[in-house]
């Protein structure tokens, strides 16, 4: 997927309507009652809306508004079997009436559970491969346009630097709450995956001088992308739309663990119990749900973080990513046997 070019004005990007904005800012009293730590807050963007929701539809209000203005109808991305940014790729699709399919890494799973039944249901065209996903794209795309299709790439996590411009103006969107509610936490605890979320935000945070400094945290203890990524990501959005603002790699801290506590848990998708611990604290506390991969290791960072690390009753923010649907993929649910049914 080609990026535009630069020079553009942030008034000359238009976006789909798929968000149900703003989405909810709250205080988490029961859970600062429990830890016996003020000011804990959540952004909700797990109810962004569509197909149960996650940040990114965020992304995909420009990239699919992108889509429309090429003439495309059919959208295609890529992700592990139980992506997010897959689900709600497909769910965007189903929104403006277009077709999609996902370009799935690893062998189809034996059992179908969690984002791919919600993907099927949906009517998703899912393609697994163990080989060269790029060119098992370029095979789809050829037969999707052999039947007058044409396909609109977006690449994994749909972290381009539009896609970028949905947590870009989250930023903005999050500072107006605070206000409104007489709230200035210092640090806002996001997820980081492929980037997008965490470099949209952190350009926003400068951007509109929110007060409040973003913290990543990565989702895989061994990060495809790293703080060299992300500088580069920032700057490339905020010279194509002439921003004024730079980033180096120094300016960047991805959070893994502290000391032995590993926030990003044991691999990509694989169960831990330090993760179960972390969702189990947020749902009995606050009956806010997060997924064992994703958000509840996040929210595993934000909870050590607001507790050992940052100064007590300075304000950090959690940001739900979305991602539920993964609490009942097979592994998961195998894996919290132990902890309530057996």
């Amino acid at each position: 997927m080609e990026e535009r070019g630069t020079g553009m004005k942030l008034t000359d990007v238009k976006k789909a309507d798929l968000a149900l904005l703003p989405t909810p800012f709250q205080r988490m009293r029961n859970l600062e009652k429990e830890l016996d730590c003020p000011e804990l807050y959540i952004k909700r963007d797990d109810l962004t809306d569509v197909g149960l929701s996650g940040n990114k539809v965020r992304k995909l209000e420009y990239l699919v508004q992108q889509a429309i203005d090429e003439g495309c109808n059919t959208l295609l991305t890529y992700g592990g079997p139980q992506t997010n940014h897959g689900r709600l790729t497909v769910a965007a699709a189903v929104k403006m009436g277009m077709k999609s399919v996902l370009i799935l890494s690893g062998k189809r799973p034996d059992y179908c559970s969690g984002n791919l039944i919600l993907d099927c249901l949906m009517g998703a065209d899912l393609r697994f491969t163990t080989g060269d996903e790029a060119e098992l794209a370029k095979q789809v795309i050829k037969e999707y346009e052999s039947r007058g299709d044409k396909v609109f790439e977006i690449p994994l996590g749909g972290s381009t630097i539009e896609g970028a411009l949905g947590y870009f103006y989250m930023a903005k969107e999050m500072k107006e709450q605070m206000d409104a509610m007489g709230v200035h936490p210092k640090y806002v605890v996001t997820a980081c995956g492929s980037q997008g979320t965490f470099c949209g935000l952190w350009l926003g945070a400068k951007y509109f001088n929110t007060g409040f400094e973003v913290i990543p945290v990565a989702i895989n203890p061994n990060p495809l992308f790293k703080e060299e990524q992300a500088a580069d990501l920032i700057n490339r959005i905020s010279e194509t739309y002439e921003l004024g603002i730079t980033c180096a790699p120094s300016d960047i801290s991805i959070n893994i663990r502290r000391g032995d506590v590993c926030y990003s848990g044991l691999g990509y998708n694989v169960p831990d119990r330090e993760t179960r611990d972390a969702m189990r604290l947020l749902a009995r506390t606050e009956a806010i749900f997060t997924d064992p991969c994703y958000t509840g290791k996040v929210f595993h960072g934000f909870l050590d973080m607001a507790q050992h690390v940052f100064p007590k009753g300075s304000g950090v923010v959690f940001v739900h990513t979305g991602g539920v649907p993964g609490i009942w993929t097979k592994e998961h649910v195998d894996a919290m046997q132990d902890d309530f049914w057996k």
